[in-house]
């Protein structure tokens, strides 16, 4: 029991939505801190990310999945089910959509998979600051008539929008509970992971179309040097095809170089130390089929 005599509150919550609903960004918002990456380009989460929200009342794990799809390929097919099991694993799902977009065939595809499900569902109008007011309520009337939903709730997680009502919601339904984590540790992923994710997002954010999503990063070497304060980084970026290795390596090296500029920030952010960073360019053809390089890259099935 806390001070003012009610029982702690905790559990897990869910994130899932068609790609590029802003899953990523809400996190972000939640949290405070940049441990999912962002990116207008969909499918760059590929991982669990989690977010750990942490109040004196309760402590509330954001599980962020790879968007629901329908998959083409074997990384698609780890990602699918990546996804769908952390339906069953969770106190809450938050089926986020896109306001502007609004009602689409994945959504049909995601709302399949909800009916076989008895957790309890939130639909999250995300991008509400996209549209005109008198839009919105067409819309919750459509995705009333589809699912009975828990709660439903707008929001807008780019400006934080209506996010400390949908947070508040999502309390007053956690169990009583444990605090899983420290107050202080906003997710469970290691630092190399987040590093690893930071690169990746400033090689989507420059290259924009010209790269798509066959690009993996893997981290090579993350150590505090001798009679330096700078922690050492190396990174290799994979990509398929040797076209694309031109395009991230860029004119003589601007564009890694430039990737690696931004990277580094944000890298030193989150280390809260100076940071040396050292990317490579490495060709791995077709490697999103390739079972073992999948496994090299992190993406382990056995984990699921």
């Amino acid at each position: 029991m806390n001070n003012n005599q009610q029982a702690y509150k905790s559990g897990f919550v869910s994130i899932i939505g068609r790609p590029n609903v802003g899953k990523s960004t809400f996190i972000n918002r939640v949290i405070g801190q940049k441990i999912a990456i962002m990116s207008d380009k969909p499918q760059t989460t590929r991982n669990k990310i989690q977010g750990v929200y942490t109040t004196k009342q309760s402590q509330t794990v954001f599980i962020d999945t790879p968007g629901i799809h329908k998959p083409k390929h074997k990384l698609g097919d780890f990602m699918m089910k990546v996804a769908q099991n952390t339906l069953k694993e969770v106190d809450i799902i938050l089926f986020m959509i896109n306001a502007e977009e609004g009602y689409g065939r994945g959504d049909e595809f995601i709302i399949e998979r909800l009916k076989e499900t008895t957790t309890p569902v939130f639909l999250i109008i995300n991008k509400i600051d996209q549209i005109h007011p008198d839009q919105l309520l067409p819309l919750i009337d459509q995705y009333k008539e589809l699912y009975p939903f828990k709660e439903i709730v707008p929001i807008s997680a780019l400006d934080g929008n209506n996010v400390d009502r949908l947070l508040n919601e999502i309390e007053k339904l956690l169990p009583e509970g444990p605090q899983y984590y420290p107050e202080d540790q906003v997710t469970d992923h290691p630092e190399r992971f987040i590093i690893t994710e930071l690169i990746r997002e400033k090689v989507l954010h420059l290259t924009r179309e010209e790269i798509p999503h066959s690009i993996a990063v893997v981290m090579d070497t993350l150590e505090r040097r001798e009679n330096n304060k700078a922690i050492y980084v190396g990174a290799t970026i994979i990509v398929e095809r040797d076209s694309q290795k031109g395009i991230v390596i860029g004119k003589q090296g601007s564009m890694l170089k430039e990737v690696g500029k931004r990277a580094r920030v944000d890298i030193e952010a989150l280390l809260g130390s100076k940071v040396f960073l050292e990317l490579w360019v490495k060709v791995q053809k077709d490697w999103r089929n390739k079972a073992s390089q999948l496994r090299d890259y992190g993406f382990s099935e056995d984990e699921y």
